[in-house]
């Protein structure tokens, strides 16, 4: 009894109430909906929203960049956030499991696991970073204050004088107070205390790629740190970062709010806010625009990286994640819009007093969370308090993603061996991938560290995720659901919106990515890192890197195709994509009219994919549920 009542506590239960039990007792579910949707919005809402999107703002035209952002969350985010929640969901299987819709495809989701696998070992990297400041932060002064360090260089200038006075002459000379490690604005010869701070004392950086030099033990104890910290709020899977996601992705808004109250009180801050948003309508005739629009849009929400997937599975299934969809998509582009406010009032306020043009201290990347923002909350009253604030928001969202980047991996894991040894030990592989994890980011924090972390940064997860995310649409909505029937599609909503919806997934599988992909094609540039060009053979590896996810797809494809049966190529091609027979519901309770028991397999195969879409009030199968599945066909 006394044990009941224990597992109980831990799914959640209050003590004296019935213990809540999951759907799916096998796998497990969320202990409620809040929780699926807020590990989504800590997912969705990572770094990329503080340190790229203000930059893209301003970059592209200000407030007029945002109406090609509204239009591409409505017309790419939505749809394919939408599709593969309703994916996971409806399977209640992670992103290998899920692509028994068709086998041959398989490839798709190890890409994913790919993807993620680059993915959380670089960005737990930039996440013990933020440890590393966040615990320099803890002093009366901050360390990036002054000029008069062993590391600083003779060419050294600071804003802050030893009497914390503003040095307005070092300011005038100083026209380029912020460098960062991806654009530098440098028309004189010296540079920041924030900006040396970084290069000779946190990463002490070498001279090349190659050169890797020693392990900057700081920052691998910090790696260590922060990896421990992922692994124990996985360490029960959903039913434990299920908790931890109350505050993880809920106090980065508080952090956020302290923040931009204090900065628009700052001199000049209006300054910067009308830097972010004034809008120059010209540019929304640009192209470019609009692609970094689309880009930012699929970037940030996280498509084709498998967490979606993963995420949805632990839903039941009744859940409408249509709802959830539309929640946790403008949630992050909100997010994103609000942290513009706060990076831009305070970079005002610095540009202010340096007497400079906003456009000279704006940055992005790890130059803004490193070195600009630094740079800038030294000129603040107690800045060490505000200095801690803001690395503890950085790694508020790095672990929110993190999270959803290990689960990724292990639900996979878990999923295909599917033995109930591994299901019982899911913590032993929760731990084995952490271990193995923080292994292979110990490179990433030798000298030559930043070079690489950037290196997989460019090209680990670009172009391949566009590529994935194109084949993942075109098999389902069209390798899957060709051999189906024409059906009518159940009139429960009005004509207008089942048009809309169609209309939205027809874009997303035929225009959209591939917009993305030729945008980000046209628009690729080798990368630099400061004044330092890469060389060839470190190119040569990015893109290996990125197409390393992308060749899982054709290589698993000619696998099973040789591998199913048939006389003729055409007939292993058509069993390799045709659908098995244990796809749809997870459930037996579920797997009702076409999924039953009895069915077929030429009738599973012929049931389309939205089919299995979920709205709220509609009808499956003839019969009303309670939060349900809508008969739809794909015209």
């Amino acid at each position: 009894m006394e044990e009941k009542q224990f597992a109980g506590i831990l799914n959640g239960a209050v003590p004296g109430e019935p213990v809540k039990k999951d759907e799916n007792s096998r796998r497990g579910n969320w202990g409620n909906q809040i929780e699926f949707v807020l590990t989504s919005v800590g997912y969705a809402v990572g770094l990329g929203n503080v340190w790229r999107f203000p930059y893209l703002c301003y970059r592209n035209g200000g407030g007029a960049f945002m109406l090609p952002y509204f239009i591409m969350l409505v017309f790419c985010g939505i749809p394919l956030f939408f599709l593969e929640l309703s994916f996971g969901q409806f399977a209640s299987l992670g992103c290998l499991g899920v692509w028994k819709i068709s086998p041959m495809f398989k490839g798709v989701g190890y890409g994913m696991m790919v993807v993620s696998t680059y993915i959380g070992i670089y960005y737990n990297v930039v996440i013990c970073i933020a440890f590393y400041y966040f615990f320099l932060s803890m002093t009366n002064l901050l360390p990036w204050t002054y000029c008069n360090n062993p590391w600083n260089t003779p060419d050294c200038s600071g804003v802050v004088s030893s009497g914390h006075q503003f040095n307005a002459s070092l300011a005038n000379a100083t026209s380029s107070l912020v460098a960062g490690v991806s654009e530098v604005v440098n028309r004189t010869k010296r540079t920041s205390p924030s900006e040396e701070y970084w290069k000779h004392y946190v990463l002490n950086i070498s001279d090349d790629i190659g050169n890797f030099g020693e392990v900057r033990l700081p920052i691998l104890g910090c790696l260590a740190v922060s990896w421990s910290v992922v692994f124990l709020c996985l360490i029960r899977g959903v039913k434990s970062s299920g908790k931890v996601v109350y505050f993880t992705a809920t106090f980065p808004y508080v952090v956020l709010t302290i923040l931009f109250i204090r900065g628009i009180t700052l001199d000049g801050a209006i300054n910067g806010i009308k830097y972010y948003l004034t809008p120059q309508w010209q540019k929304v005739l640009d192209a470019k625009v609009w692609g970094d629009a689309a880009s930012q849009i699929f970037y940030s929400l996280g498509c084709a990286w498998g967490g979606l997937i993963t995420m949805a599975s632990y839903n039941k299934f009744h859940n409408n994640c249509f709802r959830d969809s539309i929640i946790i998509s403008i949630t992050n582009c909100a997010t994103s819009v609000y942290a513009g406010f706060v990076i831009f009032s305070i970079l005002g306020f610095m540009a202010h007093h340096l007497n400079v043009p906003v456009s000279e201290v704006a940055d992005h990347g790890p130059g803004l969370a490193f070195v600009a923002y630094p740079e800038a909350l030294t000129l603040l009253p107690i800045s060490p308090l505000w200095s801690l604030l803001f690395f503890f928001m950085l790694i508020l969202l790095g672990l929110g993603t993190q999270f959803c980047l290990l689960e990724t991996l292990v639900t996979a894991i878990v999923d295909e061996i599917g033995t109930d040894w591994i299901i019982k030990n899911k913590t032993v592989v929760t731990l084995s991938v952490a271990i193995a994890g923080f292994l292979l980011g110990v490179p990433l924090t030798t000298q030559a560290g930043i070079y690489w972390l950037l290196l997989m940064d460019n090209y680990a997860a670009s172009f391949s995720l566009v590529i994935i995310s194109c084949i993942m649409c075109i098999c389902i909505m069209y390798i899957y659901g060709k051999e189906g029937k024409r059906e009518n599609m159940v009139h429960f909503l009005s004509v207008v919106v089942q048009f809309l919806q169609i209309l939205l997934f027809k874009l997303i599988s035929d225009i959209q990515p591939t917009f993305i992909l030729i945008f980000t094609v046209i628009q690729y540039k080798p990368i630099t890192y400061n004044d330092y060009v890469y060389p060839g053979w470190s190119l040569a590896i990015g893109f290996a890197m990125a197409l390393s996810s992308v060749v899982c797809i054709p290589i698993y494809a000619l696998y099973k195709i040789s591998k199913s049966p048939g006389a003729t190529f055409r007939e292993r091609l058509k069993a390799a994509c045709r659908a098995h027979p244990k796809w749809g519901p997870a459930l037996q309770e579920h797997r009702t009219g076409r999924y039953a028991p009895m069915a077929s397999e030429d009738t599973v195969e012929r049931h389309t994919l939205f089919s299995f879409i979920p709205l709220a009030g509609s009808v499956w199968d003839g019969r009303l549920c309670s939060g349900s599945w809508r008969l739809v066909v794909v015209l």
